[in-house]
C-alpha cells in the first residue's frame, strides 16, 4: 500500500464533494492545477480513469465511483480516530507514577492521595518513595516532587511550598535538661539527628547574617523523620526534623521548638518543586495531578 497517495485520496473526496477543482482549491487555498494533479496521480497509481472532465462538470468513472465510496469510509474512520484521541486525552486515566522523597511522600503526599482517588476514579497511583536522584524519562516517571533551590535546566514545573527545619524537643526532656539559650548549648544535650554521616551531628545555625556551628552528640540516631519525632515524643532528647513533620506536634505543644530565632539550616531544606519532562501533548492524568498538588499547597503550618 502506498501510503503516500493517502493525501491525494483525501483531495480527491473534496473534489468530487466540491464539483470542480477550482472549488476544491478555494476549500484549502491551493490552485486547480493542484488539484488535477492530485487525481492524475491517483489515476496512474490505480491505472484506471477516476474523473470524466468537461468544460462545465465533473462525472466519475465506474472506478471512480467505487475509489470514492472507500476513501469516504477511509476519512469517516480517520476522523473517528482523532476524535477518539482527543476524547482519552481529555479523560484523565490509566496509572501515573509519581516520584517523592521518603519523608514528603510520608507526611505531605499520602494524606492527599484518598482524596484525589476519590476526584479522579479512573486514575491508578504509583508513589516511588525514594530519597535519591530519579531520572523521569529513563525511570518512567511521569512527575517528580524534589526539595532544591534550583530545578534541574530542561524540566518544567512548579515550585508547591517551603522545606524548613527545627530543632524540637518536649516539654518533659527540656524540664528536666534545661531549655538551650544558644547554639553552643547543644553540646550538653543529648541530640538526635539523621545519622547517615558523620556531618549529619555537626548543627548549623544562622541569625541576623551570623552563622554559628556546632558538634552535637547523642546516643541515638535515625534517617527516617517518622522515628526521629518519635525519639522526640519518648524524651530521647532535642531533635532535627522538618517543619512538615513537627507541625501537628508543635501546634498540640508536645514538642517545643528550640532556638526558634535561629534557623536551622540544612541541606534537605528549599523549595518542594513538581517537576515533569515535558510540556507538550501532557496526559489528563498528569495534568490532574498538577492541578490537584496546586491547589491543596502550601501545606498549613502553625504560627511561630
Amino acid at each position: 500500500m502506498n501510503l503516500t497517495l493517502l493525501p491525494d485520496l483525501a483531495t480527491f473526496v473534496l473534489i468530487v464533494d466540491q464539483g470542480s477543482f477550482s472549488a476544491a482549491a478555494r476549500m484549502t487555498g491551493a490552485t486547480p492545477s493542484a488539484m488535477s494533479r492530485c487525481v492524475s496521480r491517483l489515476e496512474a497509481a490505480l491505472g484506471n480513469k477516476l474523473l470524466h472532465r468537461t468544460t462545465r462538470k465533473l462525472r466519475l468513472s465506474e472506478s471512480g465511483h467505487s475509489v470514492y465510496h472507500h476513501a469516504l469510509s477511509m476519512l469517516e474512520a480517520a476522523k473517528q480516530a482523532l476524535n477518539s484521541g482527543s476524547s482519552v486525552q481529555d479523560i484523565a486515566q490509566g496509572t501515573l507514577t509519581l516520584s517523592v522523597p521518603k519523608a514528603v511522600g510520608r507526611s505531605v503526599i499520602h494524606p492527599l492521595m484518598r482524596e484525589f482517588l476519590e476526584r479522579y476514579p479512573q486514575v491508578n497511583v504509583r508513589l516511588r518513595l525514594e530519597d535519591r536522584y530519579m531520572d523521569l524519562i529513563d525511570e518512567s516517571i511521569d512527575l517528580a516532587l524534589r526539595i532544591t533551590r534550583s530545578p534541574s535546566p530542561g524540566l518544567y514545573g512548579r515550585p508547591l511550598m517551603p522545606i524548613s527545619h527545627l530543632i524540637c524537643a518536649t516539654p518533659e526532656y527540656l524540664k528536666q535538661h534545661g531549655l538551650p539559650e544558644r547554639p553552643q548549648d547543644l553540646r550538653h544535650h543529648s541530640c538526635i539527628s539523621l545519622g547517615e554521616n558523620p556531618a549529619d551531628a555537626r548543627w548549623k545555625f544562622r541569625k541576623n547574617g551570623h552563622a554559628e556551628s556546632v558538634q552535637t552528640r547523642g546516643r541515638y540516631a535515625a534517617n527516617h523523620t517518622g522515628v526521629r519525632l518519635d525519639a522526640v515524643l519518648n524524651h530521647l532528647g532535642i531533635g532535627s526534623l522538618p517543619l512538615f513533620t513537627a507541625q501537628e506536634k508543635l501546634a498540640s505543644g508536645e514538642v517545643i521548638q528550640v532556638l526558634p530565632e535561629w534557623e536551622f539550616t540544612s541541606t534537605y531544606s528549599g523549595e518542594l518543586w513538581l517537576l515533569w519532562s515535558s510540556g507538550k501533548h501532557m496526559p489528563a492524568r498528569m495534568r490532574a495531578m498538577i492541578d490537584y498538588l496546586s491547589e491543596k499547597m502550601p501545606v498549613k503550618v502553625p504560627d511561630q
